[in-house]
């Protein structure tokens, strides 16, 4: 019994701290590359990620030489101090403003966050330096879709026919078996009905 109790409470545990993990990552999307960011642990931070539960949020930021900044379209609550940023750092400038670094920078700041895993190479080209109106999705979760399809060989579309159920077939007539050509079949990507 003591056993089962124990193998209980660890689960619990670790579900627990799996879950408080979750809670602490936004996500940063800039042409189709999504990055995770580590939120810090300020009142600023908890309010972004409230936001965040309730859609995604846009912003269009632009580059200042160390960052990439612009308006958050909201205000958060400042508890401001005196920060060295260093590349990766997310920050909240004057309420409503947020920075994401490439370089280094002095300032009073509220801390948002840090992006995980990037060299400062990678932040660099990742966060577009030295662009202007770099268009940024925050999220509250990682967003994933296909982005598009690479096929290799010809571009040319496939001219073959396929049944609805994906099958390769030779003629529209061997459709489903259906030996006068009537059905529903796909051909170059579109749906047609003989």
């Amino acid at each position: 019994m003591r056993k089962g109790l124990m193998t209980f409470l660890c689960t619990v545990l670790t579900m627990w701290c799996m879950g408080a993990r979750a809670e602490n990552k936004m996500y940063i999307t800039i042409d189709g590359q999504t990055e995770s960011v580590t939120l810090a642990d300020t009142k600023a931070a908890e309010e972004l990620m409230e936001a965040l539960k309730q859609g995604n949020i846009t912003v269009t930021l632009n580059d200042n030489d160390f960052e990439i900044w612009g308006a958050l379209g909201r205000t958060l609550t400042q508890s401001d101090e005196q920060v060295e940023a260093q590349p990766g750092d997310i920050v909240l400038y004057n309420g409503s403003y947020i920075c994401i670094f490439y370089s280094s920078n002095s300032w009073s700041y509220t801390r948002l966050g840090k992006i995980d895993g990037l060299t400062e190479q990678g932040l660099r080209s990742f966060l577009k330096a030295g662009s202007s109106g770099i268009s940024v999705l925050l999220s509250a979760s990682n967003p994933t879709a296909i982005r598009g399809i690479k096929g290799k060989g010809k571009d040319k579309a496939d001219s073959a026919c396929y049944s609805v159920s994906g099958q390769r077939v030779s003629t529209p007539a061997n459709v489903n078996g259906n030996a006068n050509g009537n059905g529903l079949y796909i051909k170059n990507g579109n749906k047609i009905i003989q």
